[in-house]
């Protein structure tokens, strides 16, 4: 049977220079034995997998609220479509595929219920209280929120894991940065999920979005990054449904943005002679990244998209209901704190009452967010 050391020896000979590590991790925040068989970030992989906060991204808007429709996707399959994407980055750079898949199934884990709506409006809720921002809050999560191993809260992941989780995208929380070293750059395991998730929402929200009548093919027939794609496709599959077009199209815009940031990180990897592990850390910007040209181009589309979908009237009367939701919830809680379960209640001995209430919305599904909402303020629904 294979082991641990094995599996470490692997990583030594098959991995980049310049990838992270198992080994080679700064570890975690709690001393732990390492396991017989199995790799530090695997591990932490499947912590995060295994998870609460995890789960509950089942039942959370990516643009469309749960009960719109099966097909749509929620903030559960994007996560698993970004760590797909993050995988085939990580593979054909010869980076730590465990390391990069940890980090991308995390990275929304501190997402409130009802999308970026509702995360605008526990932003706008806890202007007044330290803010919120759903990376700190992912962190907070799995260093602080989830009750799973005795001794310890949180998950007790990787340094590395937890740092990609802040770092991954632009830094917006400053100070919990700062218990990160923002002067080094994260490993580019890290580095590649903020595009992997870029790639990802940009490609499901153009399917999503035909899909639900509220995008059309129209709207997208003078945007180039699409065009050329979908033209290709009616040339190649004529007679095809309009499912089996969209399919094709939304596959190749994938394949040429995930082509574009592979072809991107490898130059910069050579111009700016990085040849291991410090190297990245001591670049001094961002390794990973698109070309000037595709910047320009999916500029395009998610200026068409924002136009013709996220401001679409239903997305916009849906937004505008979540943050109704938001607000109702925390000043009713915020009035009255013994409303929320007792067990939430307690926290409040050890942080701000509205830290507590802000943890406790931002974990909610939609469904059970507006099921709150009915039992808070309609008086013939059951408490």
């Amino acid at each position: 049977m294979r082991d641990r050391a094995c599996f470490e020896e692997n990583e030594r000979r098959d991995l980049a220079p310049y990838a992270m590590a198992s080994a080679d991790s700064r570890g975690r925040e709690y001393p732990e034995e390492e396991h017989r068989f199995r790799l530090a970030f695997q591990r932490d992989r499947d912590r995060i997998i295994h998870s609460t906060a995890f789960r509950r991204l089942e039942y959370k808007t990516q643009v469309f609220v749960n009960h719109e429709g099966d097909y749509y996707r929620t903030r559960l399959t994007h996560t698993l479509e970004t760590a797909q994407i993050t995988r085939t980055v990580a593979r054909a750079m010869g980076l730590n595929q465990d390391l990069a898949e940890a980090v991308a199934l995390a990275h929304d884990l501190g997402h409130t219920p009802f999308g970026h709506a509702g995360e605008h409006a526990m932003a706008e809720l806890m202007k007044e209280h330290g803010g919120f921002e759903h990376n700190a809050q992912s962190l907070r999560i799995v260093e602080k929120l989830e009750e799973r191993y005795p001794g310890f809260p949180g998950l007790n992941l990787s340094y590395e894991v937890r740092e990609g989780i802040l770092k991954h995208s632009t830094w917006y929380d400053r100070p919990r940065v700062s218990s990160y070293n923002p002067a080094e750059q994260p490993p580019i395991e890290a580095q590649i999920v903020d595009f992997a998730d870029e790639i990802a929402y940009n490609c499901h929200d153009i399917d999503d979005g035909l899909q639900s009548g509220m995008l059309a093919l129209d709207d997208l027939a003078d945007v180039e990054l699409w065009a050329v794609h979908y033209e290709a496709v009616e040339a190649a599959y004529a007679g095809e449904s309009a499912q089996v077009l969209r399919y094709q199209a939304v596959k190749r815009l994938l394949d040429e943005m995930v082509a574009d940031l592979l072809a991107y990180l490898d130059k910069q990897l050579a111009d700016n002679g990085v040849k291991d592990m410090p190297d990245v850390r001591a670049a001094g910007k961002r390794l990973a990244g698109f070309s000037e040209e595709m910047n320009s181009r999916t500029a395009d589309l998610k200026q068409r998209l924002m136009l013709r979908l996220y401001q679409h009237q239903r997305v916009r009367r849906m937004g505008a209901k979540a943050g109704r939701v938001m607000r109702g919830l925390f000043e009713a809680y915020m009035e009255e704190p013994y409303q929320m379960p007792p067990h939430v209640v307690q926290r409040g001995d050890k942080m701000p009452m509205a830290r507590v209430i802000a943890d406790y919305i931002a974990g909610m599904t939609d469904r059970f967010a507006l099921e709150e909402y009915a039992k808070l303020y309609d008086p013939w629904e059951s408490v």
